[in-house]
């Protein structure tokens, strides 16, 4: 078979200098230039009142990153020292990071086969210093949490703990009739260049219904000014920066195209990777609409079947090889290998393919291909 190059970043296919969509987002900003109406300029709103839609929410607040906005939702539910968080190990660090800024600690629980929060897990880990549920739609990949109380009910009479999606990976995601970033008290996306909605540089969303949040997180993502001379509290500046939001609302119409080539690309892996010896492909729900801002498999040999891939032009990536409570920063929690049994098994055999949507029929084939040929051997 001659040799096909499959690549995992798209930027170049997407952005490409010469492109129609480039001059576009090339004049809009010109006409942002010709305005000086650069910050939370008028791109801004209306960014914001289209991801709104998208999502099915009341407010979407832009931030300049996935990461503050995260930082955010936390600050305006009021979490920071002696409280905890429960959320996953398997995420990429920011998730936790950012329960650690606030001054809060990070409670984790193992995932199920989905890659996703064991929602099996949650009650066990609650105590009288939870604050807070914050789940991760990895992959792109959905989880509906039920409601907790602190004595660890689903049931009514009780406080119920908040869930605060990360979103990030799961723009246009949906499960049963609900889209990401509205199962929660607030969800978080991110903008990053390799997200399915990208924009150039860092850019962040924060979603809610609850009007009194949303004013809180405009206040934090704008030194707590509610005018040019009056302060309601002390804040940083986190706003989306008005430039990124002209790539974003140039980019909004492709938010659909770009998640059905997705879900149909992962699909075809599907298909093709089934029957193969070695290959585990994580199960499908059907009430669930995964957009695959990743398409993880779980794989034996993994180092040595990416070397291979790699020699014939495959690109791979790992999303991610060490779990959070065995990094560094962590270890002062107590966390020791073998308390998340799935996770860290799991991190020893996940491999992610391309699956953006510049991808060919072709190429896909090509990959399945070798990887066939690989177990083969």
């Amino acid at each position: 078979m001659e040799k096909m190059r499959v690549p995992y970043n798209y930027l170049d296919q997407q952005f490409n200098v010469d492109s129609p969509l480039v001059n576009n987002i090339l004049g809009d900003i010109k006409e942002l230039v010709r305005t000086g109406e650069f910050t939370l300029g008028p791109p801004v709103q209306e960014f914001e009142e289209k991801f709104a839609n998208l999502c099915g929410v009341k407010h979407a607040i832009g931030i300049n990153s996935g990461t503050d906005a995260l930082i955010l939702i936390l600050k305006s539910l009021g979490i920071g020292p002696g409280d905890e968080v429960i959320t996953v190990p398997n995420s990429f660090i920011a998730t936790a990071n950012v329960i650690r800024f606030v001054g809060a600690k990070p409670v984790f629980v193992d995932v199920d086969d989905e890659y996703l929060m064991d929602v099996n897990k949650v009650r066990d880990a609650i105590t009288e210093k939870t604050k807070a549920i914050l789940p991760v739609h990895l992959t792109g990949n959905p989880v509906l949490i039920p409601p907790y109380s602190y004595v660890g009910n689903s049931g009514y009479g009780y406080p119920l703990l908040p869930i605060i999606e990360d979103a990030a990976q799961a723009i246009d995601a949906e499960i049963g009739l609900s889209k990401a970033g509205s199962l929660g008290i607030a969800g978080e996306f991110s903008f990053h260049p390799l997200k399915n909605l990208n924009v150039w540089g860092d850019g962040g969303m924060v979603t809610t219904d609850d009007s009194e949040l949303a004013e809180k997180i405009r206040l934090l993502r704008n030194h707590g000014l509610v005018s040019r001379d009056a302060c309601l509290m002390v804040a940083g500046n986190c706003r989306l920066h008005t430039i990124q939001a002209v790539v974003g609302l140039r980019l909004m119409g492709d938010v659909r195209m770009v998640s059905e080539k997705r879900i149909e690309n992962a699909a075809l892996y599907d298909r093709l990777l089934k029957s193969v010896s070695g290959v585990t492909i994580p199960p499908r729900p059907r009430y669930k609409r995964q957009v695959y801002h990743t398409y993880v498999i779980q794989v034996e040999k993994r180092d040595a079947l990416r070397s291979f891939l790699a020699e014939k032009g495959i690109e791979t990536k790992v999303h991610y090889p060490v779990p959070i409570h065995l990094q560094k920063p962590y270890a002062e929690l107590g966390y020791k290998k073998g308390d998340f049994p799935k996770c860290e098994a799991q991190a020893e055999r996940i491999l992610s393919l391309p699956i953006h949507q510049y991808l060919t029929e072709e190429q896909i084939e090509y990959t399945a291909w070798f990887i066939q040929r690989f177990y083969d051997a």
